[in-house]
């Protein structure tokens, strides 16, 4: 029983949790190394970083301060020398000939250590600010889009060359050279039916929200769809799911913490989230967005959240690694630093799915 572990960098303003009370900080470069850095001394498996282009505002300004994905990525890969590092391409804004060079670049950067995470969209004034949003419509075709989108980084990052012809892309002869040195790994967060389907078909790796507090199997039905999804295509691909740790010395330390940031919630910011996921009326709704936009606990877009003693999130953390079809997690905590830091020094030794990384570190 292994997980892989993972860092969901804070591209983005205060990282995610849109609270008064949680750490206000813009996102920098230098942030974002330390964070790598760090979670690369500790073992972590991976680093991504989303990409947002309109915030939600409110009190905190909450994600209305954003970096770029893929040109932050690139420093990255330049100060780092083990961890795999995801970008997220927003494909409305991005040809797929473009993102297949500028990973090609990266995968030179790095040594063969980047992937891509592909986002179809679903905040409509990121693209309409810009004029790039289609129309409505898309809110029901994005998957068509994205699996032709798909097909031609695959097409190119495979064999240099794309001919494809389809209803969104008209290739002629388009080719990209060098090629990554390795197989270039794609993830995607496909939670409706539509995006499962896409996900088995095209992806490596699915990301789904873990739920609830303190419910680390909680998301097992989602993996359970994955698996029944593949099962069709004859292709591996797992899950990677999202959860927030909040720890302490004690649970009470820790619960402590989790109150104060849900008592400052930045309720301006959270209704803006939650207008912005009702406005999809084509495609019958995509859970993950659904589940963000929760009023229950959307003070961290109610991604699934592990409060507790080190201890306690190490088992959690470890029940997860139970749930057929997961293969990691990826993590974000509410002060990065400190919280990548206690990650490695007092969480993961206490973890039997990594005993692997601390059997290494012991012997260095």
């Amino acid at each position: 029983m292994t997980l892989d572990i993972g860092v969901f960098i804070p591209i983005g303003n205060n990282g995610w949790l849109l609270s008064e009370n949680a750490p206000q900080y813009k996102p920098t470069f230098e942030l974002n190394k330390n964070i790598v850095q760090r979670a690369e001394h500790y073992g972590f498996d991976f680093a991504l970083s989303m990409i947002k282009l309109r915030g939600f505002g409110g009190k905190t300004e909450f994600w209305d301060h954003n970096l770029e994905s893929f040109t932050l990525m690139a420093g990255l890969a330049a100060v780092t020398s083990r961890i795999k590092l995801f970008a997220t391409a927003a494909t409305l804004t991005l040809p797929p000939a473009i993102v297949a060079r500028m990973a090609s670049t990266i995968d030179s950067i790095s040594g063969g250590r980047f992937g891509v995470n592909l986002v179809t969209g679903w905040q409509k004034p990121e693209y309409s600010q810009m004029g790039l949003w289609p129309g409505d419509e898309f809110f029901a075709t994005r998957y068509n889009y994205l699996g032709e989108y798909a097909q031609i980084l695959r097409d190119l990052w495979g064999t240099g060359r794309s001919d494809f012809k389809g209803e969104h892309f008209q290739m002629e002869d388009c080719r990209v050279s060098p090629q990554p040195q390795a197989d270039m790994q794609i993830v995607c967060a496909g939670s409706s039916d539509a995006g499962m389907a896409f996900s088995a078909q095209y992806a490596d790796y699915n990301f789904v929200f873990g739920k609830g507090v303190n419910t680390p199997k909680a998301f097992a039905p989602t993996s359970e769809r994955l698996m029944a999804a593949t099962a069709k295509t004859g292709r591996d691909v797992s899950s990677i799911v999202l959860f927030m740790v909040i720890a302490g010395e004690t649970d009470e330390a820790a619960r402590a913490k989790w109150e104060h940031y849900k008592a400052g919630a930045d309720e301006e910011a959270i209704k803006w989230l939650g207008a912005q996921a009702a406005a999809d009326t084509k495609s019958g709704g995509d859970t993950n967005v659904r589940q963000m936009s929760d009023p229950t606990s959307a003070v961290n877009i109610n991604m699934g959240t592990l409060v507790g003693s080190y201890a306690n999130v190490a088992r959690m953390l470890d029940e997860i690694a139970e749930v057929p079809g997961a293969s990691g997690v990826l993590l974000t905590f509410d002060d990065f630093m400190q919280g990548v830091t206690e990650f490695g020094e007092k969480i993961q030794p206490l973890m039997q799915s990594r005993r692997h990384v601390t059997r290494l570190q012991e012997s260095a």
